[in-house]
C-alpha cells in the first residue's frame, strides 16, 4: 500500500527540520560503533574491575573467548505492581544468553515511581522529571562501556521514555525492550470510576472507596486502563523495539517467560541493528500514528518529543495535529471506551492495529526493527506450544468490534488527540474520550492556583454551574507539571448534573481526564509568561475542539492592559521544599516547555 500523502508529508517535514541534529547524532553513533570491543579496548585494571564479580566461566567467556556481553538496565522494585515481575528477569536472561555462548550483567537499576501512589501528593511533583532521572541513570549504567548489546526492563509512565532517552545516548548498541505485561482484569474501569464519583459526592465512605480501588488494582502487572503505561507498550511495538506481540501478555504465564528469553536471543541475533538506527523519523511517525489510532495518553505529546530529540529528531504538536486528521481511531479502550487492555489484547491487540495502519498506508513499512522480518512481524500474535516453543499466528478479524475496528470502518475518521490554539496559547485535548456534544464548551472561568483549591470550591458547592475551571501554576517550571488526577471525579460529577464543564490547565491529566473536556499542557505555562496568568474569574472562555481553538473572549485592549498574575511567593516556596523537591530545583529552572518535551537536559 502506498504511504498516505499526509504521513509522507509529515515525515518529510520532520526529516528536513531535523537534518542538522540527526546528522550530528548519526556521526557520533558511527564514531562509537567502530571501536574495539570494551574488554579489548580498556586497560587491564578497568577490565578486571568490570568483570570481577562474574562467575569464572562467564569471565573466561567475555575476556578470553571474546563472547558478547549484554548489559541489563532494570526498573525492578517490589512496590510497583508493574515492575515487581522484573525481579527474576536478569537470572532468566543470563541463563538464556549462556546457551548462546554469551554473557550478561545487570548494568544498573533505574528508579520507577507510580503516579497512582503519588497522585494528589507533593511526590507527584517529582513525577515528570523522574523521566530525565531515569534517562541519566540509564546512561550511568551503560557508561561502563563494556557491553555489546542492551536489554531495557521497564514498563510504566516515565520509565519507558526515560530508558529510551538513555539508551539512545548509546545508540551504537543493539537494544531490545522487555516489559512485564498487565495485571489480569479486576473491577472494571467504569465501575471504579462510578465509585470515585460517589466518593467525591460523599455518597460512599473511605472503606467502600478503598475496597473498589483494591479490587481494580489487585496483583502484579500494569494497571489495565489504557493510560501512559500501556500506550508506552503500544508505541514500542509500533517502533519495532519489542519481541513482536510482547506488550500485553500477563505476568506469570509460561508464554511471558519464553518471550523474555526470546528478547535475549533477539538482541544477540546478527539482524538486530543499533537502536540509534532503528529510531529514525519514520519510526517516530509510526509511533505517533499508533498513538492516535488507539487514543493513547496525552503524556506522549511530551515524552515522544523528548525521545525524538534524543535521537536528533525534532517534532512538535503540529506534526501530531496533521497526522490526527489522517489517522482514524481504531480502538476503544478505557478511558475511550469500557474495555480494558486485556480485552484489547483478546480482540487482536497491537498487532491488529499495526496491520490495519500498514495496510492503509498510515505507517511506514520500510523501517528497521529489532527483528529480521521488519515491522510486519509485529502484526501477528505470539503463542507457545506444549514444549514451550514460540510461534506467531495471523490475527484475522477483530475479536470484538466494540473494542477494535478496521481502518475501513473506524470509530472515528480522525485520531483521538487534537491541538487547540488561540489567545490562551497552545494545548492538547483527548477528544476520543469526550462525548461529541461536549466538544465545544463556552462558559465563565473559575481560576485556581492548585487542584486542592478546586476541590475545596467543589465541596463548598461553588461550582454547581456552567464553568471552565482554570488551574494554573502547574507547568514544568512552576512545580514540575504533576498529573491532576484528583480533578476527574468532581468535574465528572458536575458534568453528570448537566452543567457544561471543562478544564484548562498548564498541568497534565494523561488518560485521567476521561469524559470531561480538558485543554491540558497549555504552553507557554503561566509561570513562564503564558496567557493563563492573565485570566480572571468570570472571563468567558471558549474551548472548541471542533475548530481547534482555545480563547478567552475578552476584548484585545482590555486583555493587553492586564497585569499578569505571578506565582504566589508562599506557593513558590512550598513547591521548592520537602519530599525531595529541593533536589529538583535545577530541573524546574532549566525545563523547556511541554511542547518541547519539558526536557531539562537540552
Amino acid at each position: 500500500m502506498p504511504i498516505h500523502d499526509t504521513v509522507e508529508a509529515v515525515t518529510r517535514r520532520i526529516r528536513e527540520r531535523s537534518a542538522p541534529t540527526r546528522a550530528a547524532y548519526l556521526a557520533q553513533l558511527e564514531a562509537h560503533a567502530h571501536r574495539d570491543r570494551g574488554a579489548d579496548r580498556l586497560g587491564c585494571a578497568n577490565v578486571a574491575h568490570a568483570f570481577a564479580g562474574m562467575p569464572g566461566n562467564d569471565k573466561l567467556r567475555v575476556v578470553a573467548q571474546k563472547a558478547p556481553n549484554v548489559g541489563i538496565v532494570n526498573a525492578y522494585n517490589d512496590m510497583l505492581s508493574a515492575h515487581a515481575p522484573l525481579q527474576h528477569y536478569p537470572d532468566l536472561i543470563k541463563d538464556e544468553v549462556r546457551k548462546h555462548g554469551a554473557t550478561a550483567q545487570v548494568a544498573g537499576g533505574v528508579p520507577a515511581m507510580c503516579d497512582g501512589v503519588t497522585q494528589g501528593t507533593p511526590g507527584m511533583e517529582l513525577s515528570l522529571f523522574s523521566r530525565d532521572v531515569i534517562a541519566m541513570a540509564t546512561a550511568v549504567s551503560l557508561s561502563h562501556d563494556v557491553f555489546d548489546a542492551a536489554l531495557m526492563l521497564g514498563v510504566c509512565d516515565k520509565i519507558v521514555p526515560g530508558l529510551l532517552i538513555g539508551a539512545l545516548q548509546f545508540g551504537h548498541l543493539p537494544t531490545v525492550f522487555v516489559p512485564a505485561g498487565p495485571m489480569t482484569s479486576g473491577l472494571s474501569n467504569n465501575a471504579k470510576a462510578k465509585v470515585r464519583e460517589q466518593a467525591a459526592q460523599g455518597l460512599v465512605g473511605r472503606a467502600e472507596l478503598l475496597a473498589a480501588e483494591s479490587a481494580a488494582y489487585h496483583s502484579e502487572g500494569t494497571c489495565t486502563f489504557y493510560g501512559t503505561a500501556n500506550s508506552n507498550q503500544m508505541l514500542l511495538e509500533a517502533m519495532g523495539l519489542h519481541v513482536p506481540g510482547t506488550a500485553f501478555i500477563n505476568p506469570g504465564q509460561a508464554l511471558r517467560q519464553e518471550l523474555t528469553r526470546e528478547a535475549a536471543r533477539t538482541v544477540l541475533g546478527p539482524a538486530c541493528p543499533p537502536i540509534g538506527k532503528v529510531i529514525d523519523e519514520r519510526a517516530i511517525v509510526n509511533a505517533m500514528s499508533a498513538l492516535l489510532a488507539t487514543g493513547g495518553s496525552t503524556n506522549h505529546l511530551i515524552h515522544w518529543v523528548a525521545v525524538a530529540r534524543a535521537a536528533g529528531i525534532v517534532i512538535d504538536w503540529d506534526d501530531f495535529a496533521a497526522l490526527s486528521h489522517a489517522v482514524p481511531l481504531l480502538a476503544r479502550v478505557y478511558p475511550n471506551g469500557s474495555a480494558d487492555v486485556n480485552q484489547f489484547q483478546a480482540a487482536g491487540g497491537p498487532g491488529y492495529v499495526l496491520r490495519e495502519l500498514l495496510d492503509a498506508g498510515l505507517m511506514h513499512e520500510d523501517v528497521l526493527t529489532v527483528r529480521p522480518g521488519g515491522i510486519r512481524e509485529y502484526t501477528r500474535l505470539p503463542h507457545g506450544d506444549a514444549d514451550g516453543r514460540l510461534g506467531w499466528t495471523d490475527i484475522g478479524a477483530s475479536g470484538d468490534d466494540g473494542v477494535l475496528r478496521p481502518a475501513t470502518a473506524p470509530f472515528s475518521a480522525t485520531g483521538g488527540l487534537k491541538l487547540l490554539q488561540g489567545n490562551l496559547g497552545r494545548s492538547v485535548i483527548k477528544v476520543s474520550a469526550v462525548p461529541e456534544d461536549r466538544h465545544v464548551v463556552e462558559a465563565p472561568a473559575a481560576v485556581f492556583g492548585s487542584q486542592a483549591e478546586l476541590q475545596a470550591a467543589f465541596q463548598a458547592g461553588q461550582l454547581d454551574r456552567d464553568v471552565i475551571c482554570v488551574v494554573r501554576w502547574q507547568g514544568p517550571q512552576a512545580n514540575g507539571m504533576p498529573e491532576l488526577h484528583k480533578l476527574t471525579p468532581p468535574l465528572a460529577v458536575l458534568q453528570g448534573k448537566g452543567y457544561r464543564v471543562a478544564l484548562v490547565t498548564d498541568g497534565r491529566m494523561s488518560g485521567a481526564s476521561g469524559k470531561v473536556p480538558a485543554a491540558i499542557h497549555v504552553s507557554p505555562e503561566a509561570n513562564a509568561g503564558g496567557a493563563l496568568a492573565r485570566v480572571q474569574d468570570g472571563d468567558v472562555i471558549r474551548l472548541d475542539a471542533v475548530a481547534g481553538t482555545l480563547d478567552v473572549l475578552v476584548d484585545a485592549a482590555t486583555w493587553q492592559a492586564r497585569t499578569p498574575a505571578v506565582l504566589p511567593p508562599a506557593q513558590a516556596e512550598d513547591n521548592a521544599h520537602g519530599w525531595g523537591r529541593e533536589l529538583f530545583a535545577g530541573f524546574r529552572r532549566n525545563a523547556l516547555s511541554a511542547e518541547e518535551g519539558a526536557c531539562s537536559w537540552l
